[in-house]
């Protein structure tokens, strides 16, 4: 954002919800933000935006967005900035995983996971372009994973290499609005996205093999990833764009194959 700009800054979270996604609302909320919550779940954004310790004035907005639909997106868009009059940073967190190896894979899923992952980032951020125009200023992070350099499931891997291309070009375009757009790629952290489908056996072994391959020795938390996230969203970040951050204790020099 521009360091001139006296206002609150609004943030507007995809994926609001989820365990990443809560724990970036909470210290954007802490850095003095309003929020936009959003997510296919209305009534666990509710909770996590009446869970906020907010300061006096400072606002929380839970909207239900499915990001794999253009109409849901505009809605959310049109209803955020007619809310608080201007969007400053959008966090494209929101994602789904059918996972499947490129021999089994389902097309329909593949369809669905482009759908959300990678078009529907793109499509908030073009609904979100008259305001940064407007303002002369704004942060784009888009999520994406230690994947996207290491390999892994096709179609994950394929959404979230194809976001980081995203980032790259948003940053080219977005750049004469002072809008700067950075990627965050997080390592493996406990959740219900990445526990689903796994019995408890089986994602212990792959925390395990997380671990192993990761030079600092531990998993990535939430926490890690919204620091990070914060730091893109101020001002501190004013002359950073078009990269790639991973908070992943160095895992992204291992292979996928070796967990």
């Amino acid at each position: 954002m521009n360091p001139t700009v006296t206002v609150r800054p609004v943030a507007l979270v995809t994926g609001a919800a989820g365990v990443l996604g809560r724990a970036i609302c909470e210290r954007l909320c802490r850095d003095g933000m309003h929020l936009v919550l959003a997510d296919l779940n209305l009534a666990a954004a509710q909770a996590v935006a009446d869970n906020l310790d907010r300061a006096d004035g400072q606002g929380a907005l839970a909207l239900q967005v499915d990001m794999g639909d253009n109409a849901s997106i505009a809605a959310l868009v049109e209803q955020a900035g007619g809310h608080y009059g201007r969007i400053d940073v959008v966090v494209n967190n929101a994602a789904v995983n059918h996972r499947g190896s490129l021999a089994d894979f389902d097309p329909a899923l593949w369809d669905h996971m482009m759908a959300v992952n990678l078009r529907g980032p793109a499509v908030l951020c073009q609904q979100v372009l008259p305001y940064w125009k407007a303002q002369m200023s704004g942060r784009v992070i888009n999520m994406v994973s230690r994947c996207w350099v290491a390999g892994g499931p096709p179609a994950y891997v394929a959404c979230k290499a194809g976001l980081v291309g995203l980032t790259r070009s948003l940053a080219r375009e977005l750049a004469p609005y002072n809008v700067t757009a950075n990627a965050v790629a997080p390592g493996m952290l406990p959740s219900a996205f990445t526990q689903d489908g796994r019995d408890e056996a089986a994602f212990e072994r792959m925390a395990e093999g997380a671990v192993r391959v990761t030079p600092l020795g531990r998993l990535t938390t939430p926490q890690d990833v919204a620091n990070t996230t914060a730091f893109l969203a101020s001002g501190d970040s004013a002359f950073v764009t078009a990269e790639v951050i991973h908070v992943c204790g160095g895992s992204q020099l291992a292979p996928f194959g070796n967990l």
